[in-house]
């Protein structure tokens, strides 16, 4: 969302027409499973789709993009964050409902308030911790970014990621507890660059550990939109989405570092001892 914009009715009031090309362009087709390295199961009362290792100690929620969690390019990218270790779940937090061209957005998004969709991410959570899993990273993609900085915000997660953000407010980066990484496009209109870096100062200042990047030649939606007929789209996607990988192994690596110097600095009393720092 733009600076200045502090409420999704703002938001729709300047942009009457997001269901326009630029935000809703190439829109994707719904998988068939054939492809599909993982399978879909009943996380939370919530279909997901679940891929990589069960045995993880570490997991990774996907929080998708008005067009749902059935997208085929979403799920090669959980197949290919699992790859790295991780067991990974993209839940149907629209509940079948993804947007259609041939619906308007704003009635759309009144149906699915991307400031609700925290309350159903929040029992996924708590369901992976009684699975064992003592680690969370979660990314969101353009309407999915919001739930997911909500939840960096109650520090429900321990890492997050947003790519190509839609609804996502300054005030909103401020309040972020967790380590986080920013992904934009240079023409992206919704979350341009000039926000983008105003999302970064504001976590320099709040000193959050974090990643910020901007990728040239794309718009909004190409990590997990990009079209397969355009090399600089495909090439910038691939891009980002290692960064994706790349980010959560390094900012767990890091976090349990910080855990460890941490706990080394506390004397029996439970005093610190020193100040730790990456």
């Amino acid at each position: 969302m733009r600076a200045g914009f502090s409420s999704l009715q703002n938001l729709i009031e300047y942009q009457p027409t997001m269901s326009g090309p630029k935000c809703c362009q190439n829109p994707p087709a719904i998988s068939s499973g054939e492809e599909d390295g993982g399978e879909v199961l009943q996380i939370a009362s919530l279909s997901s789709y679940v891929s990589g290792n069960p045995d993880s100690i570490t997991a990774i929620i996907l929080v998708s993009d008005i067009f749902g969690f059935e997208a085929p390019k979403l799920r090669q990218l959980a197949d290919k964050v699992a790859a790295a270790g991780y067991y990974v779940l993209v839940p149907d937090f629209l509940f079948g409902d993804y947007w259609t061209p041939e619906t308007q957005l704003d009635d759309w998004t009144k149906k699915h308030a991307p400031e609700q969709t925290v309350e159903f991410a929040k029992p996924v959570v708590e369901a992976l911790k009684e699975k064992g899993i003592s680690k969370i990273g979660s990314a969101g993609f353009c309407w999915g970014a919001k739930a997911v900085v909500d939840l960096a915000k109650e520090a429900e997660i321990q890492v997050a990621a947003l790519l190509h953000p839609n609804f996502v407010t300054l005030d909103d980066i401020k309040g972020v507890k967790v380590p986080i990484a920013i992904l934009g496009a240079e023409f992206d209109e919704f979350s341009p660059p000039e926000l983008i870096k105003e999302f970064e100062a504001a976590l320099i200042v709040n000193e959050v550990y974090h990643f910020v990047k901007i990728y040239p030649g794309v718009g909004h939606g190409w990590a997990i939109r990009y079209n397969d007929d355009n090399p600089t789209e495909v090439k910038s996607a691939k891009e980002a989405q290692q960064d994706l990988v790349d980010w959560f192994g390094k900012a767990f690596k890091d976090l349990t570092l910080l855990e460890n110097c941490y706990y080394s600095h506390v004397n029996s009393r439970g005093k610190s001892m020193g100040k730790c720092s990456l």
